[in-house]
């Protein structure tokens, strides 16, 4: 009984794994397999793939960016699931070929002998005639125009009757076998190159992507890939004169360190640009020292030119800054200081802002020069604040300004229909941190630039990196510095320098009047005491500055006397500004400036700058004043032993598509027997694959061309 129930359950095993077989083998398994990779290829090829997390956020959200990262949507052909489906195609494919090959190599080897003179019959295409011959003989004749038309023939005895089988285009069948091949070792080729290696190492191995910070060369074993790593892909920076022996390999919660067998340095990095600004060549100038024997190697890695060596690919990916050092100028924003202190720093790394400052300095980027448009710099109208809501004055200063900095500060390669394309100097990037791990974003250009018929100092800010900069402008004073401006600034902030401002203004407004009328001196009083509120206003209280302020205090006023008050307020805070700037000057021991269309200008120009810096959000203005820069190549090494597997694969798909669509199978039958009146009869079949035109013409011209022995 034991005995019978085991044989049951071993017969059921069988039946179930033979199933399972068929299942996976099958066209409908394969097929659902390569609709899911596509739907994955569509997926890896619209989103962009292994981008820094923090653009992922920024794009999608925080709910949307946790479930396509749960899913493994921002890196696809590494993912398991994709990896898995891989596999089973792999797995389904070769199944297919073990099962189906065999049957279709015995069958080209097959001369289908075994066919009666009946199923010639039923055939469609067919003929039959006689002859006065015997059989041996017709046999023999259309033995050789069977064979003139390039068939392979052979001829079987039969009981009374001769039969000649003929074959063509069997190699069709390799068609099949090398398409289905190639899917096998195309998709194995492409395991080989994908992080599955990695992924193994991962498991087996202990391997773990490394989260912290530090020295490469202080990580420990754990977080780094041998030599012998059969397959990576990864990317290394290295600075004009210094050298690298490890490649970097990002991974979705940090990189693991790949040690490569060679050191490579660089000698020199080139780059060119066009007239727009965009990279027309970069290349590096590298020297490869082999750790084993020494061996040295020079070479010039350029675009779509790589350098091979030992089995890795040497790409030119991109180039970044290696460490550029910069000297800069740091303006105090806040207070009655005016004076520059030096600051120096380094790209790529961070600098206190000064001994007992809570901030730090995080220089993020340096650019030599800038190439930008231009061609619309003067269209802008600059604002007068006349006859205006100085809440929406202020308002549309934000707006224009953002406007301003997007027409004329774009990127030099975009559309437009007229150009002015022009280098505007360099230009330096950095985050400003606090104590508290709060960090903002500021862009400074080095040198004045042209707009609006005045040059002005653009120093750009944002909150986030995914926030456009905003740009405050800072007019340059007749030396084409900010010095000017500053002292302007600083004089703001000091009540006994406004209210000697303000009561110059008085002065100087009603300077043609007489002292000794009690009515002018009343009126020149109450200017006096204009021109001091309006400079207080726009000092700010600490909560409140610039023309906010001021709009704010106006709106006090009846509504239909808005617009005149506003006005005139405008005007006596302009003057107000020119006598503020002239105290201070007179302050600092400078002679006073006269009076000109190109300082009133100034006055317009660095009040907007003065009501927008409350916005600004720092508490010093980096200007950069002198640098040395420090090119980087960022190299991509790539170790891919499938990449000569899947060229293999696709010559196998070459010759598979090629076998199926140009040759044809065709098979030929001929029975030959004695019709016992002293003829000889024959009955002539013929089959293939695909029934066309060209194989039914074939078929008309070897019935007429055999029937010729009629």
């Amino acid at each position: 009984m034991s005995v019978s129930t085991a044989g049951i359950e071993l017969k059921t095993k069988r039946r179930w794994l033979a199933g399972a077989v068929e299942l996976i083998s099958s066209m409908r398994f394969a097929i659902s397999l390569l609709t899911l990779i596509a739907t994955a290829s569509v997926i890896g090829t619209v989103l962009k793939q292994n981008e820094p997390m923090t653009n992922y956020v920024n794009q999608f959200g925080p709910f949307w960016f946790d479930i396509f990262g749960k899913l493994g949507l921002y890196a696809v052909y590494s993912t398991w699931w994709f990896l898995l489906i891989m596999t089973f195609l792999v797995t389904s494919t070769s199944l297919c070929i073990w099962r189906n090959a065999p049957k279709m190599i015995k069958d080209m080897r097959s001369w289908k002998e075994n066919v009666r003179e009946q199923s010639l019959r039923n055939f469609h295409h067919k003929a039959e005639w006689s002859v006065a011959t015997t059989p041996a003989i017709l046999a023999q004749d259309l033995l050789a125009r069977i064979a003139n038309k390039g068939y392979r023939t052979r001829i079987v005895e039969k009981n009374q009757a001769i039969l000649i089988t003929a074959k063509q285009g069997a190699a069709n069948k390799w068609g099949y076998i090398f398409a289905h091949s190639a899917i096998v070792i195309i998709c194995i080729g492409g395991l080989l190159d994908s992080n599955l290696p990695i992924r193994i190492q991962q498991w087996v191995g202990g391997k773990t992507p490394f989260t912290g910070s530090g020295l490469i060369a202080d990580i420990s074993p754990q977080h780094r890939l041998s030599v012998s790593n059969p397959t990576f892909r990864g990317n290394t920076m290295i600075p004009e004169g210094s050298a690298s022996s490890t490649a970097i390999i990002p991974q979705q919660n940090g990189v693991l360190i790949q040690d490569l067998p060679f050191t490579i340095q660089l000698k020199r990095f080139v780059i060119d640009f066009y007239s727009t600004g965009m990279p027309k060549l970069f290349a590096s100038e590298v020297v490869l020292q082999d750790h084993k024997t020494g061996e040295i190697v020079t070479g010039t890695i350029k675009v779509n030119k790589p350098l091979f060596y030992d089995g890795i690919a040497l790409y030119q990916s991109s180039f970044d800054d290696g460490g550029s050092k910069l000297n800069l100028a740091a303006y105090p924003m806040r207070g009655a200081a005016s004076a520059s202190t030096p600051l120096a720093g380094v790209v790529n790394e961070s600098t206190p802002l000064a001994k007992d400052s809570e901030y730090t300095v995080e220089w993020s980027g340096f650019r030599p020069f800038n190439v930008e448009n231009l061609s619309n710099a003067g269209s802008a109208t600059g604002n007068d604040g006349s006859a205006q809501d100085l809440r929406a004055v202020n308002k549309s200063l934000n707006n224009r300004l953002a406007k301003d900095i997007s027409d004329h500060l774009g990127s030099g390669a975009k559309s437009a229909n007229s150009k002015d394309l022009k280098n505007v100097g360099p230009s330096v990037q950095y985050k400003l941190r606090d104590k508290t791990g709060q960090a903002r974003e500021y862009l400074n250009y080095m040198q004045p630039i042209d707009m609006d018929g005045m040059y002005v100092f653009l120093a750009g800010m944002r909150d986030n990196p995914s926030d456009q900069f905003r740009y405050l402008r800072i007019p340059a004073d007749d030396n084409g510095s900010v010095d000017e401006w500053m002292r302007l600034r600083a004089a703001l902030t000091e009540p006994q320098l406004r209210a000697e401002a303000a009561h110059r203004y008085a002065l100087r407004a009603m300077r043609d009047s007489h002292d000794t009328d009690a009515g002018i001196a009343t009126l020149r009083l109450q200017l006096q005491q204009s021109a001091q509120k309006g400079l207080d206003l726009f000092a700010g209280d600490g909560k409140t500055s610039g023309y906010l302020a001021v709009s704010r205090f106006l709106e006090n006023v009846p509504a239909a006397e808005q617009e005149r008050a506003a006005d005139i307020f405008i005007k006596i805070l302009n003057g107000s500004l020119w006598d503020l700037w002239q105290v201070a000057r007179e302050k600092a021991g400078l002679k006073a400036l006269e009076q000109s269309d190109q300082h009133a200008r100034f006055i317009q120009v660095a009040g907007n700058a003065l009501s927008d810096a409350g916005f600004y959000g720092a508490p010093v203005y980096l200007q950069l004043r002198d640098f040395e820069e420090i090119k980087a190549s960022v190299l991509q090494l790539t170790r891919s032993p499938g990449k000569k597997v899947v060229y293999l694969g696709c010559l196998f798909l070459v010759l598979g598509v090629f076998s199926m669509l140009y040759i044809r199978e065709r098979r030929v039958w001929v029975w030959i027997r004695p019709d016992g009146h002293g003829n000889t009869n024959a009955l002539m079949a013929m089959s293939s694959q695909r029934k066309t035109l060209d194989f039914v013409n074939e078929f008309e011209s070897l019935k007429a061309k055999l029937m010729q022995s009629a």
